[in-house]
This record gives C-alpha cells, sequence and structure tokens, in this order.
C-alpha cells in the first residue's frame, strides 16, 4: 500500500464511516481477568454507524497472595464490519497505560508501560441487552522500570532526591486479551 492509502485507512478507522445512529452505551467486565483477580470495568459507546469507543480500567493488589500490585487504563476504537456496532466481528486499536510494582522470585519490577496494538474480536447477541465478547490484540508495549533483587538497599535507586530507572525497553506482546460479558444500556 502507498503511504496516502494508509493515511486514508488511518483516518476512517479513527472517525468511523457513515452517520452517527442512536447512542448505545454498553458496560463490560473482562472475565479472564476477574478469573486472574484483576477487577475491571468497561464502557462502550456506539460513535458512528460502523464505529465505537471505549475505555476500561482494571487494577489488582495481591492476587493469590503474589506481591504484585498493577492498575491501568487501555481506551480502545473500534470499526464493525456489520452495519450494527456491537454485534459480530471488528478490528481496533488499543492503547494501553500501567503502572506496576511486583516481585517474581528474587526480582522485583517497579515501574509504568505504555503499548499499542491492533484488536480484533466477536461479539455474540445472548438477548437484547447482553452480549459475549471473545477479542485478543498484539502490539508493542513500553516499559520504564527500577528492576533489584529483593534484598537491596532501596535508596540505592535514588539520585538527588529523584527516582531513576535501570531498565526500559520494548517488547511485541498481546496487549489486550478476553472473554467480556456486555450489558447494553441504552
Amino acid at each position: 500500500m502507498k503511504k496516502k492509502q494508509v493515511h486514508i485507512l488511518l483516518l476512517t478507522l479513527f472517525i468511523g464511516t457513515g452517520t452517527a445512529a442512536a447512542q448505545q452505551i454498553a458496560i463490560k467486565t473482562n472475565a479472564l481477568m476477574l478469573a486472574a483477580m484483576t477487577p475491571n470495568l468497561e464502557c462502550e459507546l456506539v460513535t458512528g454507524e460502523h464505529a465505537s469507543a471505549s475505555l476500561s480500567v482494571f487494577g489488582h493488589s495481591k492476587p493469590y497472595g503474589l506481591d504484585s500490585k498493577v492498575i491501568g487504563v487501555q481506551p480502545e476504537y473500534r470499526y464493525w464490519f456489520n452495519g450494527r456496532p456491537m454485534t459480530r466481528e471488528y478490528i481496533g486499536v488499543a492503547l494501553l497505560g500501567a503502572t506496576y510494582d511486583m516481585q517474581f522470585g528474587r526480582n522485583v519490577y517497579d515501574g509504568d508501560a505504555v503499548g499499542v496494538g491492533l484488536t480484533a474480536g466477536y461479539s455474540l447477541s445472548l438477548g437484547k441487552k447482553l452480549n459475549i465478547e471473545f477479542y485478543g490484540g498484539f502490539g508493542v508495549v513500553g516499559f520504564w522500570q527500577k528492576l533489584y533483587y529483593k534484598d537491596d538497599t532501596y535508596e540505592d535507586y535514588f539520585s538527588d532526591g529523584s527516582v531513576k530507572t535501570n531498565s526500559h525497553g520494548y517488547k511485541l506482546m498481546p496487549v489486550k486479551l478476553g472473554v467480556s460479558i456486555s450489558y447494553i444500556l441504552k
């Protein structure tokens, strides 16, 4: 594809197509995150005939007794192939922002992450107001963190009163994965 065609495609995805439909709002929760003891809530708003936008928030503290704290936010834009948003298949673009403090074995990770990725999914109608969604997404996640060992002196990671990160980078990884129960409010 030529550069101009890519820009037109991305612009179409972000703006949506057609005229604005009646506003639909759905409230969702991701069952896979709940199974990982990570409470989450998502709100999706129909923005056009083939488009919707959503915002989800999630977080946990010490799930299953693990030394882990995470809080994050994830906005997403979806293009629905069917003429009715929140029904059947879609593709989307999701962003991710999170802050975390975790310990795995002797390693402690304390930092922030941001990411962007492409998503795809399918929404199956279980009734007039209830849907179940299956989705996944893959992208790039950048992170900046303090990485140290459990028994290290924490003050070694401060310089002139400010915390310094000693580990950063980018990883290709899933940015969104789930099975959500969705209730359509309006």
